[in-house]
């Protein structure tokens, strides 16, 4: 059995990751899936707490396993509606720079 501190150090070195790929990349489609590598780490750090808590016999650990089922689904969602926002915005600029995107506003 892996220990939760190797679970918790995994999630925080990908939202790190997450964090600099948001900070750094210019490209919207890349910003957008360094935000979902970010969410993506803050399940695993939910999952990992929510097994822990299971082992000592709360209840707890059910409630923490839902929780990362609905912010799955909101994910889903959340690519959905992004990716259509973005091939819009391709279709229309022909580029996804994010500089470029801020003259989108009017």
């Amino acid at each position: 059995m892996v220990a939760t501190e190797y679970y918790v150090a995994l999630s925080a070195i990908l939202f790190a990751i997450g964090a600099v790929g948001v900070l750094t990349r210019r490209s919207a489609i890349l910003v957008f899936l360094s935000i979902e590598l970010m969410l993506n780490a803050a399940n695993l750090a939910l999952v990992a707490y929510a097994r822990q808590w299971s082992s000592s016999g709360q209840a707890v650990a059910m409630s923490g396993q839902s929780a990362v089922f609905i912010i799955l689904a909101l994910a889903a969602a959340e690519v959905a509606v992004g990716l259509g926002i973005l091939v819009a915005i391709f279709r229309q600029r022909t580029s996804t720079d994010i500089d470029a995107l801020s003259e989108v506003r009017y």
